[in-house]
């Protein structure tokens, strides 16, 4: 009976849990089609052009007439799941005063419509395009969150951000942002999140100013909010602005909507005091008396396996003397000898820092060798589970082209890994800086194709290694590429479930990763493609999401069928050194242009395993991977809850905007 009472609860916990397929609206930047393809529903004196829409007009050079009462709205165009589940919205606006002028106003707002008509005829100036006296105090079902800029008599000051739903007199709720340092109507691009708890009903709002490589959003906020008594169950979500008396310009940069659908039983939670106590006595006292069971039947085993730890405490020693001598493994190093061998870490001996330690040169005794010793910062929490990952992916690896770890020390606060010493430093130090000849960035590109063929799919444990780039692959003396880092590294097998905090670097990050939080093998192919382009064309991305990106720079020449235009002019094709290419060095340049491209597909279901990759670059007659005559691209992506799978479809740029990392985005600087 206990078997069927816990299996009766288990399957009533899954069937509250379980979800339906999110469904996400992506739009890196906006373009003149945007308001043209049917994406976008633009209404009022809504314009999209330079990357951004213009939801009022912006000041014209020569014209003298100010937009003044304007009004726009734009929407998806498609209604979207409101209720019951849980939504988040993330996108970047701009707010600036026109030139000469001592004020502006009024602002902008995200609307969820009841449907898609446009803005009410009379709602410019404080009505902020959402609505205007005769749809005010219920008679249009809309939720929005207003970014206000101008101070009206029922305001708090002219810089707050706002809950409306049926009345902006009396909003449901007000906060100035003048303590948090953040002015709406600077100029400057600020970062809006809005979150909404389908299951605790809570919407929360978090504002930051972009362009920090780790913004941090401030909660500014948090509303106990019942969708279902404020909107319809379908809604179409986009924006509104106007302005009024004086003007101003409203834009919106990027866009990314997500609407995860929850079972009915979600209605029933956090509506009202007694909901709440029921579910409250509903999960406590089963709770309790699992525990209680749990306790009686686990103490034994408990007490045994305590026990066995005690045991396993008195064999620690041996099996670290043991380690000591054991070959082909990582060996244990002092602190006293590390050390010693980098003379104290002095600055002299100082290769490079990354995010959560140093590198230095060191050189041991007995038998003399030298190493790269990876000291990691005592404060650093990440950095120890990254002190541990090394150990427990890297310390197991065999391959000509991954970094050898010799071995690590783990004294007190000290933690240190010790690698072999790779005498060209890394990749990063040469690309656009230093010049390498063909036949060695090819050999580079080979190496670490191999490298990644042999973590996904040849060695015991499958690993995901989470941060390929240029920074991360280390060259020897005779520019070899190895493989490093794998401080962010997983096992495929034990990697099944996705994460909050999105792991690698930005402009190396596979799209999906912004959306699912789960790294895959087709991850790291994405990441080794922006290798690629980078080698080849001798140049870093400025990122995926920048203007004239390096993909889209290689994307163009592609589709006019000037390839080769694109490569670095050190190389010789039309450069200063003289040209050394024949046609099959051509040819193998184009090959490997398109192996690049290829790998970043923006459809992980499109992109080529790294075993066809490493075919290509090892045999000359490998046929090539088809690619579309011009850059893929998409806006809706439904990302299955259960399989994880991604579909696109052609519309606009499909990439997640610019997100926090736990690694560090700083490009580390390795010295000869």
């Amino acid at each position: 009976m206990f078997y069927l009472f816990l299996l009766s609860t288990l399957l009533y916990q899954v069937s509250l849990t379980s979800l339906l397929n999110p469904y996400t609206i992506s739009i890196n930047s906006f373009g003149p089609d945007s308001c043209t393809d049917g994406t976008l529903i633009c209404m009022g004196s809504v314009t999209a052009e330079n990357g951004y829409l213009n939801l009022t007009p912006e000041p014209e050079n020569g014209n003298s007439t100010l937009p003044l009462n304007m009004f726009g709205r734009v929407l998806f165009n498609q209604p979207v799941a409101a209720w019951p589940a849980t939504f988040t919205t993330t996108f970047t606006v701009r707010i600036s005063k026109f030139p000469n002028s001592t004020n502006s106003g009024d602002g902008l707002a995200f609307i969820m419509a009841q449907d898609n008509r446009p803005s009410p005829p009379h709602s410019f100036g404080s009505y902020l395009g959402i609505m205007d006296a005769s749809t005010k105090d219920g008679v249009v079902r809309q939720l929005a969150v207003e970014l206000d800029t101008y101070m009206n008599e029922f305001d708090p000051d002219g810089n707050h951000i706002g809950i409306d739903t049926t009345s902006l007199t009396d909003p449901v709720a007000a906060v100035s942002l003048n303590s948090t340092g953040i002015d709406l109507k600077s100029g400057k691009d600020i970062n809006v999140k809005i979150d909404y708890d389908g299951w605790a009903k809570i919407l929360q709002v978090s504002v930051a100013y972009a362009g920090s490589s780790t913004p941090l959003m401030i909660c500014i906020l948090n509303r106990s909010i019942l969708m279902s008594e404020t909107v319809p169950s379908s809604v179409y979500v986009g924006f509104t602005g106007s302005t009024g008396s004086v003007p101003e310009s409203h834009q919106v940069l990027n866009w990314v909507f997500t609407s995860i659908p929850l079972p009915k039983e979600s209605l029933k939670h956090g509506q009202s005091k007694k909901d709440k106590i029921r579910t409250i006595l509903a999960i406590v006292f089963p709770v309790l008396m699992v525990l209680l069971i749990t306790v009686c039947c686990f103490f034994p085993f408990v007490r045994r396996k305590l026990k066995m730890k005690k045991e396993k405490m008195k064999k620690k020693v041996d099996i670290e003397s043991r380690a000591r001598t054991a070959a082909n493994v990582p060996k244990m190093y002092s602190y006293k000898r590390l050390q010693k061998a980098t003379h104290n870490f002095s600055k002299e001996n100082l290769l490079g820092r990354g995010g959560f330690g140093s590198v230095y040169k060191g050189t041991l005794s007995n038998p003399p060798e030298i190493v790269a010793v990876k000291k990691i910062s005592a404060t650093s929490h990440q950095g120890e589970r990254e002190y541990f990952a090394e150990i427990c992916t890297i310390g197991r690896l065999r391959h000509k082209n991954i970094v050898q770890l010799l071995g690590w020390c783990h004294e007190g606060d000290h933690l240190l890994l010790v690698y072999e010493y790779m005498s060209n430093g890394s990749l990063d130090r040469f690309i656009g800086k230093s010049f390498l000849d063909w036949k060695t960035r090819y050999k580079i590109l080979s190496g670490l194709a191999s490298s990644l063929l042999y973590l996904h799919e040849e060695c015991d444990n499958p690993v995901v290694h989470r941060d390929v780039k240029p920074n991360n692959v280390m060259l020897d003396s005779e520019h070899n590429a190895h493989l490093g880092d794998f401080g962010l590294a997983r096992l495929i097998q034990n990697d099944s479930c996705a994460t909050t905090m999105l792991a690698g670097t930005p402009g190396y990050l596979a799209p999906e990763v912004g959306f699912s939080g789960k790294a895959t093998p087709e991850s790291d192919v994405y990441s080794f493609g922006m290798v690629v382009l980078e080698v080849v064309c001798g140049r870093r991305s400025r990122g995926v999401l920048e203007e004239n990106s390096l993909v889209d720079h290689v994307w163009n020449l592609y589709a006019r069928n000037a390839l080769l235009e694109c490569v670095d002019k050190q190389l010789g094709l039309g450069g200063d050194r003289g040209s050394s290419f024949d046609d099959e060095d051509q040819e193998q340049v184009k090959r490997t242009l398109i192996v690049g491209l290829a790998c970043l597909h923006p459809d992980c279901t499109f992109r080529p395993k790294i075993r066809k990759a490493v075919q290509v670059f090892l045999n000359p007659n490998e046929p090539l991977m088809d690619l579309p005559e011009s850059r893929p691209s998409a806006v809706y992506v439904s990302v299955s809850s259960s399989s994880g799978s991604i579909t696109t479809n052609t519309n606009s740029s499909l990439q997640p905007p610019p997100v926090s990392s736990q690694y560090d985005t700083q490009h580390d600087e390795i010295p000869a």
